[in-house]
């Protein structure tokens, strides 16, 4: 059934956009306050809303999750419960898409963040349709947004979702198409949910703890790859790292095969479809690295911190997203190798 999706209000802290907006057809919208926001989101196309089954499988799945007889896995979360989430975030995803294609490649305005990082209203407006999606089947769970952080009554969930609506703004805005949409849900604090969504090519990669990862339904792994000789590593960009981290990146650098550089999260996509071998990044924010976590060890890959521990994030209403160091591997070898190349204390 297809209608208009119903957003919910947005938080009392600002959207902060430019006083007006240029679309590509033409319009001007003045978007000074969050009410006008809401308003132009409205006019965008009709997303998929979520089916009154769905909808009635998460009153199921919660009923049963305090039942002492439903079974649960070693996350202490039941198999049925990762298939609901796992069904709502494809919808999650998929109305994300529907707003970033739609700006793609077209007129808008760019802002600079707090920390002089591009934002754009793609960014928000998808965040906005995420969140409406998440609240309207689970009211209970926690979200933590890169744009609006934290949406819960509580200061505390066991439920968490955590959205990056584009992970590589600035490929979004000079038209590459490989930027993501990345989602994790966290329990208890541990990812048992990742998803990577490249809307414009319409791949995606779906990571769910306990079960092999998926691109587009077919399961996909990493490939073997024992020596950092003949690695082909990914890494957003040299100019990224400094001090202390640039010249441990170099070491890893002057020891693979290929060093390539621009891909954001999709490069951890490539590495869980088996078409690269490490990937190494420095600075990284919770929501740019937990979605991935699911992905990557899913397809048999290994994923930490420089140090080779796991990486590990404690949501909260009083959490702040601090920088985290990452190297991702598709062999256990050559993250190894790496790891020691790094020699990260």
């Amino acid at each position: 059934m297809h209608s208009q999706l119903h957003f919910l209000s947005l938080s009392s802290r600002p959207l902060a956009l430019v006083p007006s907006t240029s679309l590509h057809n033409g319009r001007t919208l003045n978007l000074r306050q969050n009410d006008d926001a809401l308003s132009f989101i409205h006019q965008l196309p009709a997303l998929k809303r979520p089916s009154l089954s769905l909808q009635s499988k998460a009153v199921k799945i919660s009923a049963m999750a305090s039942n002492s007889n439903h079974a649960v896995a070693a996350n202490g979360v039941g198999e049925p419960d990762l298939d609901l989430f796992a069904e709502v975030g494809n919808k999650v995803a998929d109305a994300a898409g529907e707003v970033i294609r739609k700006y793609f490649r077209s007129k808008f305005e760019i802002l600079d963040k707090e920390d002089l990082s591009p934002v754009t209203i793609a960014d928000r407006t998808a965040e906005e349709a995420m969140i409406s999606i998440i609240l309207e089947n689970f009211p209970s769970h926690a979200i933590f947004g890169e744009e609006n952080g934290w949406r819960c009554k509580e200061k505390f969930a066991d439920y968490v979702w955590v959205l990056d609506p584009i992970d590589g703004t600035k490929s979004f805005i000079t038209g590459k198409p490989l930027f993501g949409t990345l989602i994790a849900l966290l329990y208890r604090g541990k990812p048992i949910l990742g998803i990577i969504d490249q809307p414009v090519l319409r791949e995606r990669w779906i990571g769910i703890s306990g079960k092999k990862t998926t691109l587009n339904g077919q399961e996909v792994s990493t490939r073997t790859c024992a020596k950092l000789s003949q690695a082909y590593l990914y890494t957003t960009s040299p100019h990224l790292f400094s001090g202390d981290a640039e010249h441990a990146f170099d070491r890893v650098r002057s020891k693979v095969k290929v060093p390539l550089y621009g891909c954001d999260c999709y490069a951890y996509a490539l590495l869980a479809s088996g078409y690269v071998d490490l990937v190494v990044e420095s600075g990284l924010k919770p929501y740019d690295f937990l979605a991935l976590i699911p992905v990557i060890e899913g397809a048999g890959g290994v994923i930490t911190d420089w140090r080779g521990d796991q990486l590990y994030w404690e949501a909260s209403s009083d959490s702040r997203p601090t920088s985290f160091n990452v190297v991702a591997a598709g062999d256990k070898q050559i993250h190894q190798q790496a790891l020691e190349s790094l020699q990260w204390q």
